[in-house]
């Protein structure tokens, strides 16, 4: 049973040998060695019998000769329905892709002095890169002096990540990348919720709040 069950570990790895093809997999006439160790359609092992031997089982079945270990002395070949096992093996390879899914960054770029419509419009766009499941970068360039009040770029970046709460979270926290503050977001969850009408009172508020630390 062991060493079946290697022969079927051997038989998946060549099946995705050269891209995830099962190409690489001799079978049939393709196969020329004097004798193989076969294995049946149902696991069992029938010993080392000689490749025309083996070639004549499989054709009796109406089934396939494949060599699944060419590697193994004699090879190792099993009796299968091949068109079959292919179909499979391609169905559950279009499955795995399905699942599978690019994870892109997007950077969106501010300025310590970026007013308060292009932040919401930023916030926006944040919104929707995180709703597609995309991470996004939100970088703040500094300027000459600017660099003296990172304290304000802090502010921004906690009030842009307050304001994507519902959809993202904070992966990275604010850090220096030369002259620039970076902060990371990444999508919350699988379930994500599109944004309800209450973003609207949150964007004021924020306005309210940065007017009023203009005049003090």
């Amino acid at each position: 049973m062991g060493f079946f069950c290697s022969s079927l570990f051997l038989l998946e790895r060549y099946t995705y040998f050269g891209g995830g093809t099962i190409t690489s997999l001799m079978i049939n006439d393709q196969i020329r060695d004097k004798e193989v160790r076969l294995i049946s359609e149902t696991g069992e092992q029938l010993g080392v019998v000689e490749g025309k031997e083996a070639q004549r089982i499989a054709d009796e079945k109406n089934l396939d000769l494949v060599k699944i270990s060419p590697t193994a002395k004699p090879p190792v070949c099993k009796i299968m329905d091949y068109s079959k096992y292919r179909f499979e093996q391609q169905k559950r390879e279009k499955e795995a892709r399905k699942k599978q899914k690019t994870v892109t960054i997007k950077e969106l770029r501010l300025s310590p002095n970026t007013d308060t419509h292009d932040i919401n419009v930023k916030i926006k766009k944040a919104n929707e890169f995180l709703k597609d499941g995309d991470k996004v970068k939100v970088s703040i360039r500094f300027r000459g002096r600017e660099l003296g009040h990172t304290h304000v770029a802090h502010k921004i970046l906690g009030d842009f990540a307050e304001a994507v709460a519902e959809l993202g979270t904070v992966e990275k926290m604010p850090k220096m990348e030369g002259r620039s503050m970076a902060m990371f977001l990444a999508p919350k969850g699988d379930k994500i919720v599109k944004p309800a009408k209450s973003d609207k009172p949150e964007t004021a508020k924020q306005s309210k709040e940065e007017e009023t630390n203009a005049e003090t």
